[in-house]
């Protein structure tokens, strides 16, 4: 039942500085940082869509299933990540979720461990939400709820002829399992953010080439993207060899799987190559970012591939894109 749920649940949400009003009324009432100026994002999650539950004790197929702990701690994940994309600061969420009758209370049990896990990771506060029953499959809905100093915000329609773009880690293959374990990088965003002069950005959560072709859209530009040097992650070889998800290359899983939650940045040559060679560990310590450089914005709007040997093709913006009429 909802109101035993809700008893035990609102006792272990710890108090928070950062709500005047806390979970338990009709609306919480939020301190932003002084003169910062608020983010606001939301992330619909949707079982068999954005991650799948075990239909008997011995599923074997692909992708891996998941645990409702999983996809608490994935909810939060992916909305941080947008803030990430906006180089602000997470303080604040709200979680709505439509919970399956059956077992449903079992279900909610493990998504608050996840999800109290997760905002603990990145010292965010539950500001409270809203839990419905019904006879469908599990639906988790979040808004995250950033801060920024006035006017240093990344945007996506900001990118310059001459950036060189840049991604912080190695993509494809995230359907292996990574895309149940999502890394948002809102440390090593804000920390390039007061280092580096970044002209644009957006976060990787569709596919490298249909990303990039969002970012540069809203900047009325285009890229070339160097196929050489975009950082293949081992589960894109792994994924390839298996056959799981077609006959793709290494190189189409890390263009197109999405579900990476790397960063895509524009910055200006001299930056990019800083940042490059920058020890990531004296930016963020523990950090798993290992930044490449994998193309550069152009003027011409077009979305270009480039091979080793110089040949240039249009790049097919391929990625996730929901499907409905």
């Amino acid at each position: 039942m909802e109101n035993q749920f809700l008893k035990w649940l609102l006792p272990q949400i710890k108090k928070e500085y950062r709500l005047e009003v806390p979970p338990g009324d009709d609306a919480a009432v939020l301190r932003p940082p002084g003169g910062s100026r608020t983010v606001v994002t939301t992330d619909l999650l949707t079982e068999s869509v954005d991650f799948r539950f075990p239909r008997s004790k011995d599923d074997q197929e692909f992708p891996p299933v998941a645990t409702a702990y999983q996809v608490g701690r994935k909810a939060i994940a992916v909305n941080l990540s947008d803030l990430a994309a906006m180089a602000a600061k997470p303080e604040a969420v709200v979680v709505s979720v439509a919970l399956p009758r059956t077992d449903g209370r079992t279900m909610a049990n493990e998504l608050f461990q996840g999800i109290i896990e997760e905002l603990e990771r990145f010292d965010t506060a539950l500001a409270g939400g809203d839990t419905n029953a019904w006879d469908g499959p599990l639906v988790i809905s979040v808004t995250a709820i950033g801060s920024v100093s006035p006017g240093r915000c990344w945007r996506r329609n900001t990118a310059k002829p001459g950036d060189l773009l840049v991604v912080t880690g190695p993509l494809g293959g995230s359907l292996l399992g990574r895309h149940l374990n999502v890394t948002p990088r809102c440390r090593e965003a804000l920390a390039i953010a007061s280092m580096f002069p970044i002209h644009a950005a957006i976060d990787i959560s569709d596919g490298l080439a249909i990303d990039c072709s969002r970012l540069m859209s809203a900047s009325q530009t285009g890229a070339i993207i160097d196929l050489k040097t975009v950082p293949i992650h081992a589960d894109a070889i792994s994924l390839s060899e298996l056959k799981c998800d077609g006959n793709l290359t290494p190189i189409q899983h890390a263009l197109q799987d999405g579900e990476d939650f790397e960063l895509l940045l524009a910055i200006p040559p001299d930056a990019a190559h800083a940042l490059v060679q920058s020890d990531p560990q004296t930016l963020i310590p523990q950090t798993t970012m290992r930044p490449y450089i994998i193309g550069a914005v152009t003027e011409n709007p077009e979305l270009l591939s480039r091979t080793a040997d110089g040949q240039t093709t249009r790049l097919e913006p391929k990625g996730f894109e929901h499907v409905f009429e």
